[in-house]
């Protein structure tokens, strides 16, 4: 029988939520919200959620409103906390976020996922960051963090950190181009932010997903939901449309969902809005979690 992929049908009910420790650094423990759909009697679909915040601010928490919404659809959602601006520079935060996916599917079992089914979100900074982390998942280019297996640290390269789907909403794609976009706008705090993740413009640089893209260095491009609001006052359009040009230029399948009207991350508010992206967003997941 075909999977039904209406969002909310037969809704296993309001999501529970717990507190994880996915992965160990710098001597720290990070943790992860996990949002949980009640009742679904097998191996759920996985979803890793990495919050925005200029790579300096935000938590695991922000993004209670998407995450809540994708567990009503029937997902587990672990949204992850990691190390950025405040406490480490480029690329601790992406490690951790190869890390979660980790801690997911070596964990999976005891979760009750399905560890061969695990998409990936990020928006704003955390769009960037989950870019790179699906487009480069086993690379040595990022190291790894140690992550939590039945309870104990070890060594988590060994597992695979590829995911099958990945949703980019409104992300920093390239940070030297949106560094330059803020000088020139007058928004300070958004240049500070940049200067406090990255070491240099030439790290920006490196960082770009355009750039990687292009030059062939992606190892995975996984199907790719990318959303980005009409009235984005953080993320210019170019820079978006950069991003899809080089996603097709690998070859990755892509859709771009363009909003009107709606402003850089409206969807961490409840909202019409954000009811209709979480629906798109569930929408295309199922389609990309099938049999996979």
């Amino acid at each position: 029988m075909a999977e039904n992929l209406s969002p909310q049908a037969n809704s296993p009910g309001p999501p529970r939520t717990s507190t994880l420790v996915y992965a160990r650094a710098d001597g720290a423990p990070l943790v992860a919200e996990r949002f949980s759909p009640l009742g679904s009697g097998r191996a759920g679909k996985a979803v890793v959620m990495v919050h925005g915040g200029a790579w300096t601010t935000n938590d695991r928490l922000t993004p209670t409103v998407l995450c809540e919404r994708l567990a009503a659809d029937g997902f587990d959602v672990f949204s992850l906390d990691f190390r950025d601006g405040r406490n480490g520079k480029h690329p601790c935060a992406v490690d951790d976020i190869r890390a979660g996916v980790r801690f997911v599917r070596a964990n999976a079992a005891a979760l009750g996922v399905d560890g061969e089914r695990i998409g990936l979100v990020g928006s704003s900074s955390g769009g960037h960051l989950a870019l790179l982390a699906a487009l480069q998942p086993d690379g040595d280019a990022h190291g790894g963090t140690p992550i939590v297996v039945d309870g104990a640290v070890r060594d988590g390269t060994d597992v695979p950190a590829a995911v099958c789907c990945l949703a980019a909403l409104w992300p920093v794609a390239d940070p030297q181009h949106r560094f330059h976009y803020a000088a020139r706008a007058g928004r300070a705090e958004l240049v500070a932010a940049h200067e406090r993740y990255f070491v240099d413009e030439a790290q920006m640089r490196e960082a770009s997903v355009p750039r990687l893209l292009m030059a062939g260095e992606a190892s995975d491009v996984p199907p790719l939901l990318l959303a980005q609001p009409g009235e984005d006052a953080n993320v210019p359009r170019r820079m978006t449309l950069d991003l899809v040009r080089a996603y097709q230029h690998a070859g990755g399948a892509l859709r771009y969902l363009f909003l009107p009207g709606l402003p850089h991350a409206f969807a961490y508010q409840a909202s019409p809005a954000t009811t209709a992206l979480a629906t798109e967003l569930a929408v295309f997941f199922k389609s990309h979690m099938r049999g996979a």
